[in-house]
């Protein structure tokens, strides 16, 4: 009998569109010699930053609080600085702009549009940056909008996640989902417990050996420690008591009833960026990452196994 060797893989997620952090995300894996890169999520930003061309021929723009005066040639190097901290830039015209403030749609269609142009340059970085015997596995998040899939799909370099289980070796296997239950956002991924859980017993059922398989949910399990996010009043403003914010379960119920249920030997999660950790639901390592992306700072989880076992399970922050 061959035997099989130990795995490793860099777990990470809610990249929010940060360039930096996705570059630091595939350096990884030369660095530590991967055999896979697993991503639960969250890839793309949420917020345009609009570069508008003005009369004199300069640009002007507004980040971070900060209004800026830009020659043409100044534009790629603030276009890098504003896609390091998860936001979009857009060069326009003022027509352009004005058009978009009297139409959510146009909106709607540019963000679209930008988020596609932005995945396929992170794709794009793939060959030079990770070797070819390390798997890349890449699954949206509830943030993430459906139009990006099928740029992630046609990626020769990645294996698609979402509602699949993917082989990270001979021995494991990933069950991938990057829906998550009701927020206050109504964002893209979203849908009842009931209907979550029934997408997660589907993915499960496809799962060869509960034993040794890794559940890669984007939710974290409800009331886990590990999905404690503030509790917002109704304007979505966090709730202060004391001068402390009062911070509540936002993991999803499913999940947990999944997880208890079926016993992986890992869960990786994300979704709740301020709680990071690691926790045992019986048998099964639930682990977050948590999530600095507006700093540039990749959080992520080193992770070794061999067998039934987990060998190693180290933070990383970089």
């Amino acid at each position: 009998m061959v035997e099989l060797a130990k795995t490793r893989f860099l777990f990470a997620t809610d990249l929010h569109g940060s360039e930096e952090v996705w570059r630091k995300f595939l350096n990884s894996a030369k660095y530590f010699n991967l055999d896979a890169l697993v991503i639960s999520g969250d890839m793309t930003g949420k917020i345009i930053v609009p570069i508008v061309k003005r009369l004199d021929g300069k640009y002007e723009a507004s980040f971070l609080g900060q209004d800026y005066v830009l020659t043409e040639q100044e534009i790629p190097e603030f276009a890098k600085k504003v896609r390091c901290c998860g936001y979009i830039p857009c060069v326009m015209t003022p027509d352009m702009q004005a058009e978009l403030k009297a139409d959510s749609q146009k909106v709607e269609k540019l963000f679209e549009k930008l988020m596609v142009e932005i995945i396929q340059v992170w794709l794009g970085l793939i060959p030079e940056r990770v070797p070819k015997n390390c798997r890349v596995i890449l699954s949206p998040g509830n943030d993430d909008k459906l139009i990006i899939d099928e740029v992630i799909k046609s990626c020769a370099d990645v294996i698609y996640g979402e509602s699949n289980v993917i082989s990270l070796d001979e021995e494991h296997e990933v069950a991938c989902c990057g829906w998550s239950n009701p927020t206050p956002w109504n964002s893209p991924r979203e849908c009842s417990e009931e209907e979550l859980l029934k997408r997660l017993e589907s993915i499960v059922a496809q799962v060869k050996n509960i034993k040794t398989a890794v559940f890669c949910f984007h939710v974290p399990p409800y009331n886990s420690e590990i999905d404690a996010a503030p509790m917002l009043d109704a304007n979505f403003r966090p709730v202060v008591q004391g001068g402390r914010q009062i911070m509540i379960p936002a993991g999803s119920k499913a999940v947990r009833q999944i997880i208890e249920k079926y016993q992986p030997l890992l869960g990786l999660h994300g979704h709740i960026h301020e709680s990071a950790g690691f926790i045992n639901i019986g048998r099964t390592q639930c682990l977050n990452p948590g999530s600095e992306y507006s700093e540039g700072i990749l959080r992520a989880f080193l992770v070794e196994i061999d067998h039934d076992k987990i060998k190693r399970l180290q933070r990383v922050e970089s």
